[in-house]
């Protein structure tokens, strides 16, 4: 059995980790972190978790953690884990960190979205980043493993049969980003409040995102493709799991819409979490983030839009499991030898 650990036990990712760890059949949680709820119990912090584990929220000791714990996800914002980072990292056998303090590998691009997040850059090139379906190999022993933020997982696995796959030149990238208030956490702000938030579309990142920083860094050095400019908007809606990345590429090469379905099939035969779709096989259009909620897939289609000379490539997926926490535990099976689906089989539920 893996024991694992989880700190930032209290937020909706750590709330999302208990319960992905719980009913993992080779996973055993001996470990829970955290600050400001140090003493409490799982289910005083998740109501849906009503568990009897025997644990309850400690103060982060490296010690006590290296003694317990073979895995360590954190669950923490990018201050807190790239502190937590710097205490743990050879002392656990492995650290995984659902923040964005250590996603972006370009200096000047980290400090620019996360100027709080301070890192030696000894320890931020020790991090292994990727979407699982993409970097598998490189998760095989890894140390230290930084997970891509939930619309960066869409992005990129929307974008990766053109760059990886087919080796395209993209010469324009423009995102529109649609994702549920569960994004935001935990933390409390007045135009999250349900008066302002409930039935709103609101612009909150509309000329840029840090998400499309981690997208760009990861895909400027992928080949065999290449990326010209990549921008995003980002617009908060008022249901509260699951986000669309739709996403407009502008190419110099006219591919064939067929072709292009191929590419994506092609790419994506041997990975069961992205469900290849066409956009009008069932009764709703797909991909739409109600059709994923609860489970670890990634719903991708691409579409060739002949009067506009793009491809728009959809892709949907739940925020705090495929692009959190269930991507997370992913990466745990793939570096300890596991079956990827381990723990990770729950179907979407519909309607939710």
């Amino acid at each position: 059995m893996i024991r694992v650990g989880i700190v930032g036990a209290s937020g909706l990712s750590g709330g999302e980790l208990i319960r992905l760890v719980a009913q993992h059949p080779e996973a055993e949680l001996t470990f829970l972190g955290g600050a400001s709820s140090i003493g409490r119990r799982p289910s005083a912090l998740h109501p849906g978790l009503r568990l009897d584990l025997g644990l309850t929220v400690q103060a982060v000791d490296p010690e006590v953690v290296a003694e317990r714990c073979d895995v360590v996800f954190l669950a923490t914002p990018a201050p807190a884990s790239a502190e937590l980072a710097a205490r743990l990292a050879d002392r656990v056998t492995c650290v995984i960190d659902l923040s964005g303090a250590f996603r972006i590998r370009d200096a000047v691009r980290h400090t620019r979205w996360y100027p709080s997040a301070g890192r030696a850059a000894e320890l931020a090139d020790r991090f292994v980043y990727g979407v699982p379906e993409l970097i598998g190999d490189a998760l095989s022993g890894a140390a230290l493993i930084s997970m891509p933020g939930c619309y960066a997982t869409a992005i990129t696995l929307g974008l990766a049969p053109l760059t990886l796959g087919l080796g395209l030149h993209l010469r324009t990238v423009l995102v529109d980003g649609k994702s549920g208030s569960s994004g935001g956490g935990l933390h409390l702000r007045v135009p999250d409040l349900h008066p302002f938030r409930n039935g709103a579309i609101a612009p909150y990142a509309p000329v840029g995102h840090r998400h499309a920083a981690e997208v760009a860094d990861f895909l400027e050095g992928a080949k065999p493709g290449s990326l010209g400019s990549l921008t995003m908007s980002a617009y908060g809606v008022s249901h509260v799991r699951g986000l669309l990345a739709s996403t407009y590429v502008f190419l110099d090469e006219d591919l064939d819409a067929r072709e292009l379905q191929r590419a994506y099939l092609r790419f994506y035969r041997e990975h069961r979490f992205v469900r290849v779709r066409r956009h009008t096989e069932t009764l709703i259009p797909v991909p739409d983030p109600q059709a994923v909620l609860g489970s670890n897939f990634c719903d991708v289609t691409v579409l060739k839009d002949e009067d506009g000379g793009r491809l728009v490539v959809l892709a949907a997926l739940d925020n705090l499991v495929k692009g959190a926490a269930g991507q997370a535990v992913q990466a745990m099976n793939l570096r300890f030898g596991l079956p990827e689906e381990s723990g990770l089989t729950m179907q979407p539920v519909m309607p939710a």
